[in-house]
C-alpha cells in the first residue's frame, strides 16, 4: 500500500474564500476582489507547492504500482518558494496595481519552513513533478476557482 503526502496543492478548481483551502487560494481570492493578499510574518516562510495536475499523476502512478507492505512518499514539486514569492507571482500575472501587504503578524502554532523531498515518489513511482511553482503560479491567476 502507498500513502501519498501531497504538499500545499493548487490549481483550478480551487474552493475560493476559505482558510481551508490553502494559501494560494487565499492570495487569489484576495486579488480577485481588488485586495492586496496578506502575508503573515515578513513572507520569508518556504513552502513546496505542487499543482493539482502533478498530484492527479501522482495518484494514478501510484495506483499503478504493485508493492508489498506499507511505504509513503512525498508528492510535491521539490522547488521550494517563499509565501511572498507566491503573493508576488500572483500579483504580477495578474497584473494587478496592488502589491503583497506584510502583515508582520504571526499564527500560533506554524512553522517557518516546510520544504519536501520528491526522492521517494520519483525511486518507487516514477513521479516528478511537471509543473514548476512559477510556472502554475502564473496559470492559477486566471484558473477557475470554485464558490
Amino acid at each position: 500500500m502507498m500513502a501519498l503526502r501531497y504538499h500545499n496543492v493548487y490549481g483550478p478548481g480551487m474552493p475560493r474564500d476559505t482558510p481551508y483551502s490553502g494559501v494560494a487560494a487565499i492570495f487569489r481570492s484576495a486579488l480577485e476582489k481588488g485586495q492586496p493578499p496578506p502575508v503573515f510574518e515578513d513572507g520569508g516562510q518556504m513552502r513546496d507547492f505542487v499543482h493539482v495536475d502533478d498530484v492527479a499523476a501522482a495518484n494514478v502512478a501510484a495506483v499503478a504500482v504493485e508493492r508489498g507492505g506499507f511505504t509513503a512518499a512525498n508528492v510535491c514539486s521539490g522547488e521550494p518558494i517563499s509565501i511572498l514569492e507566491v503573493a508576488t507571482a500572483l500579483c504580477e500575472a495578474r497584473g494587478n496595481p496592488v502589491s503583497p501587504v506584510i502583515t508582520g503578524r504571526y499564527r500560533s502554532g506554524d512553522v517557518r519552513h516546510i520544504v519536501a523531498d520528491p526522492a521517494r515518489a520519483a525511486e518507487l513511482l516514477g513521479f516528478r513533478a511537471a509543473v514548476g511553482p512559477r510556472e502554475g503560479l502564473r496559470e492559477f491567476a486566471f484558473a477557475p476557482l470554485r464558490g
